[in-house]
């Protein structure tokens, strides 16, 4: 194998267009060689736009090209499993938006599938792989701000468009499967464990019926965490670790400016009007350019792809709970 990995990329999705590839084709490991659409021409298009070398007009002509070792998955949610068993089962390795999947079972048929084919599947958390995040865990392990307690999270973004596929219900779309599931992430990353039992509420839009407004607990042995998601409120985001001794908040943790440094806030006088507060920066980087450099060192190097299927199962079992808590109005417990 060659020392990047070259990458084919499954339809020409927005994160995956403006976001993902671009940052990849900066990549020190990676190289982006082969879009496909089942429009050959936005296939064209959005080849000709990034300079990807081949554009195919179906992904199954993506799936059969030999001189791909791995796949992006950015499609719609519910195609997620099916697409990328069907490129595993092709022989690539295959990296997967978030949420990998719609439910715990599905997520797990890929298990099997792993096993069966020797490639590597992860769940696109891109935050993981990122410069602050990967330093709040060393924080947050050499017991920085002594004990965690608690982690407090908020997502929020507006967008009320029938049109738009994040609020098409029967496609995945809502806040919890959106962007809550990066507070669940943050969470479980500061625990390091999974919550023990979750409780949730939930605010539909009356008329599409996605989760428009929804707050969870997530109750760990250690401590708790809360979170508030939301499609339908001014655009915010923040998270914050809460430990005996101090405090640590990313100060944009999820959307990540690639254009100028990013900060996180350590406190550990506890001094209200901020006077104590130490500020780390970190140079600008691209976010995307590093998970893809992560996941292909992986496939280089035989190592673990940052977000393994045991992690995206995980993750998914707390979306599962809290939906099913604010169904029932009790506590519910992961079933990962």
């Amino acid at each position: 194998m060659s020392k990047k990995i070259r990458w084919g990329v499954l339809s020409t999705a927005n994160i995956g267009v403006k976001k993902v590839l671009p940052g990849m084709q900066r990549g020190q490991y990676t190289t982006v060689d082969a879009i496909a659409s089942r429009d050959l021409a936005k296939a064209k298009g959005a080849a000709a736009a990034l300079g990807i070398p081949r554009a195919y007009g179906s992904y199954e002509e993506l799936l059969a090209d030999p001189e791909i070792d791995a796949i992006y998955n950015p499609l719609p949610n519910q195609m997620h499993v099916p697409w990328t068993i069907r490129a595993a089962e092709a022989g690539k390795h295959v990296l997967c938006e978030k949420p990998i999947s719609l439910t715990v079972a599905e997520a797990k048929t890929l298990l099997a599938v792993r096993a069966r084919t020797g490639v590597k599947i992860g769940e696109a958390f891109m935050i993981r792989s990122y410069t602050q995040w990967l330093r709040v865990g060393e924080l947050l392990r050499a017991g920085r701000i002594g004990q965690l307690r608690s982690v407090v999270g908020f997502f929020s973004y507006f967008n009320d468009d029938p049109a738009n596929i994040r609020n098409h219900i029967e496609s995945g779309g809502g806040a919890l499967l959106d962007i809550g599931c990066y507070c669940i992430q943050a969470a479980r990353f500061g625990f390091g464990a999974e919550p023990r039992r979750v409780i949730g509420l939930i605010k539909r839009d009356p008329k599409m019926k996605i989760d428009r407004l929804t707050s969870a607990m997530l109750d760990f042995e250690g401590g708790h965490a809360i979170f508030t998601c939301s499609t339908q409120l001014v655009p915010y985001q923040k998270v914050q670790f809460f430990g005996t001794t101090g405090r640590i908040e990313i100060q944009i943790p999820f959307n990540a400016p690639k254009d100028r440094p990013t900060r996180i806030l350590i406190d550990e006088t506890g001094e209200l009007f901020g006077s104590g507060i130490e500020i780390e920066e970190f140079p600008i980087a691209d976010q995307y350019t590093m998970q893809g450099d992560a996941f292909s060192r992986a496939v280089l190097e035989g190592g673990e792809v940052p977000i393994p299927l045991e992690e995206a199962i995980a993750n998914m079992a707390v979306i599962e709970a809290i939906f099913r808590s604010t169904e029932a109005g009790q506590w519910e417990t992961p079933q990962a």
